[in-house]
């Protein structure tokens, strides 16, 4: 998880450039680019400002480049694409990049070796820029350029005559406000000259954004450059803030930080690397809410806080970490929104009025009640705070809520109507929704039956053993209807949707949620069943596919415009957050051999902290090799997927056996193995030879 990156990778442009880093701020802003610092995206930027926590973010410093001008020469530092040209091409002079505490960058121009650091600032709209002279052979002058067009993060600025191109500089500290209705930016670089010399920059192309099928090139501009005189040994700390930052020193901040982000990893001495960078790159997500109230930014870089993404994530990003504190300020900010019996779907990115279009985020919010009471025994705050909620949830669910969500009289969950996406399969482009699922969803009802079991355990907590009695009893009958309902005999697994008469027994991820939850539907030998079909058809190293490749609706590949994207979303795209109800539902299967497997699985997934959103877990990937990062370079429930099923089941620090086969050459079952799974199920039918298939098969 602590990565450094060399000159092998850092002097090609074509590969450093996918490579990129975050800094958090505790607030929903951010600051991140790519390690060469060649912005690639749209959302890349140096303070990128949470004006209403933890949403309407705006870019407001793009950039800071450097020059070093050591004995009569010139070297440009920062790298820069342009439609046709990268121009300068700083990044030959950057020799390593450190992904530790913070991103650490390092350049070596004219014997003068520089480090960089950046850091986001905890709990403020600021980004600390240091920089560290270690070898110079003598005075040398460091300018520095900032490049802005504050704008709506979403959004790309291009060159205009409203823009204000005048500043103030007195003391070290610089303001401006580009547009009236836009935050003002403030700087300290202490010590420094600046020349006023407004000019455009034109036409920055971001490579990110062509392969998204988006307008791509965006126009910034500068109110000049600061001038510093350094030589070896010092050292400059630079604060660019949406506050005033007369009376603030750098340097403080500095250790502030590195004390707070060192106090996050202090109980785990001795722990693995990768559960300490987990734990860090979890802290990117907790974001401030309102007052006193937390909440869970979905990925970065475009997400809000999504209801479903939060309730998922919680018992990584949170439990796991033993930050239970924020885990009770997050599920009280999500209670006190809960409306006419569901959750919030996710709150937009202006902070207007929340969103309802899901089924299934609400039932989720019971499944992270339980596990955080299950980690802290705060009985107080779910019997008196949470209880009464899910009461109401409940009774709404049973009458019926927004879009034809309604318990039938089957006693299953059913909902959806025309025109909108209700399950975590939510794409939708104009009026197309791609996988409408309307009906009976099989992982909502998996919901749908731990949710009433939950609600009944906590009438037992509450001492009502008469309503505990009957809560079971009506969550035994879900349960029953539910295998009548979902069961595939003929295939041996659950149909994804079950509508009317209409049964979707497409091959998707879904029906691992009867057996990974809290209180299983399935029995051992359909849950062997049904995991013989996942690994058969949808692992992956880094998660599993949503539908099968021998589905004619599958998308091998997630890229294009927003049609081919979306259309790709849920249709073959790995999700790297459904790692952990695989994980759960091999422990649930196979016990202590299902852990050593799990062991193995979590060890393979090492590779990618050091790829894409280095020491973060992207979102998703593509369905074939190389399994490429898409989407989010961050995202909640990847982190805490991954961080849950480490500390629950102790993966991060149980050894391999000796003798297992090298993991990185088995992982894909469809090629290497699919002749024997073949043969296999021919022979023994879908759930004796679930072994011989398991993605990490240790030595009988």
């Amino acid at each position: 998880m602590f990565t450094t990156i060399g000159t092998n990778v850092l002097s090609r442009y074509d590969r450093a450039s996918t490579y990129e880093w975050l800094e958090t701020n505790g607030l929903g802003g951010y600051a991140s680019s790519t390690i060469i610092g060649a912005h690639t995206r749209r959302y890349h930027g140096l303070l990128v400002a949470a004006m209403k926590p933890p949403v309407e973010r705006t870019i407001l410093l793009s950039k800071l480049d450097e020059t070093l001008h050591i004995a009569g020469k010139s070297y440009e530092l920062g790298t820069n694409k342009y439609q046709g040209a990268i121009f300068p091409n700083g990044y030959i002079f950057l020799k390593t990049f450190y992904r530790g505490l913070f991103p650490e960058f390092t350049y070596q121009a004219g014997g003068v070796t520089l480090r960089k650091t950046i850091v986001g600032v905890h709990g403020e709209n600021t980004t600390l820029v240091t920089y560290e002279v270690l070898e110079a052979p003598h005075g040398f002058t460091l300018d520095l350029l900032p490049l802005y067009g504050p704008r709506d993060f979403h959004g790309l600025g291009h060159a205009n005559g409203l823009l204000n191109p005048h500043v103030s500089f007195e003391d070290g500290h610089f303001h401006t406000q580009a547009y009236p209705d836009q935050p003002s930016l403030y700087l300290s670089v202490p010590g420094a000259q600046f020349t006023h010399a407004p000019n455009w920059y034109f036409n920055f192309e971001y490579e990110a954004e062509l392969y998204r099928g988006l307008e791509a090139h965006e126009d910034l501009f500068s109110p000049g450059h600061f001038s510093l005189q350094l030589e070896a040994g010092q050292r400059v700390g630079i604060i660019v803030s949406a506050d005033p930052t007369a009376g603030r020193d750098a340097w403080a901040l500095f250790e502030i930080e590195k004390n707070r982000r060192l106090g996050l990893i202090a109980g785990l001495e001795g722990k693995s690397d990768v559960q300490k960078g987990l734990t860090l790159a979890a802290d990117q997500f907790i974001v401030k809410r309102d007052q006193d109230l937390r909440s869970i930014i979905a990925g970065y870089h475009w997400f809000s806080d999504w209801g479903r993404d939060t309730m998922i994530a919680l018992p990584g990003l949170c439990l796991a970490t033993g930050r239970h504190d924020d885990a009770r300020r997050i599920l009280a900010a999500f209670a006190s929104s809960v409306s006419d019996g569901m959750l919030p779907n996710r709150f937009p990115d202006h902070g207007e009025a929340p969103l309802y279009n899901n089924i299934d985020a609400t039932l989720w919010f019971f499944v992270a009640a339980y596990k955080y009471l299950r980690a802290t025994g705060d009985r107080d705050f779910v019997l008196q705070t949470l209880l009464p909620v899910f009461r109401d949830i409940l009774q709404w669910h049973e009458v019926g809520t927004r879009y034809q969500i309604r318990m039938d009289e089957d006693g299953l969950l059913a909902g959806g109507e025309e025109g909108v996406q209700l399950t975590w399969m939510d794409a939708m482009v104009g009026d197309w929704v791609v996988t409408p699922r309307r009906g009976k969803a099989v992982e909502v009802n998996a919901l749908w039956y731990n949710a009433w079991k939950i609600y009944a355990w906590l009438h037992r907590l509450a001492d009502r053993e008469t309503e505990f009695l009957a809560l079971t009893v009506k969550a035994e009958q879900i349960k029953d209807q539910f295998l009548k309902t979902f069961w595939n005999e003929a295939d041996g697994c659950l149909y994804d949707v079950v509508d009317g008469e209409y049964r979707d027994a497409a091959i998707r991820p879904n029906q691992l949620f009867a057996i990974s939850l809290p209180f299983p539907l399935l029995d051992t030998e359909q849950a062997n069943q049904v995991l013989f079909h996942i690994e058969d058809k949808l692992f992956t190293p880094r998660g599993l596919r949503s539908l099968a490749p021998d589905d004619p609706s599958y998308q091998p590949v997630y890229g294009g415009n927003q049609f081919q994207r979306d259309g790709a979303y849920h249709q073959g795209t790995v999700w790297s957050w459904l790692m952990g109800a695989y994980v759960d539902a091999l422990i649930y299967v196979k016990g202590n051999w299902g852990r050593r497997l799990a062991t193995n699985l979590l060890r393979d997934f090492e590779v990618h902290f050091s790829e894409a959103g280095i020491g973060s877990v992207s979102e998703i990937f593509d369905a074939q090799k190389p399994y490429q990062a898409r989407g989010c370079i961050a995202q909640a429930w990847g982190v805490g997927e991954l961080l849950r099923i480490g500390v629950e089941y102790g993966l991060f620090s149980q050894p391999a056996a000796e003798t297992e086969p090298t993991k990185a050459k088995v992982l894909d079952l469809h090629l290497a193995r699919r002749q024997e799974q073949v043969q296999a199920t021919q022979a023994t039918g879908h759930g004796a030879h679930y072994r011989a298939i398991s993605p990490y098969r240790m030595p009988e």
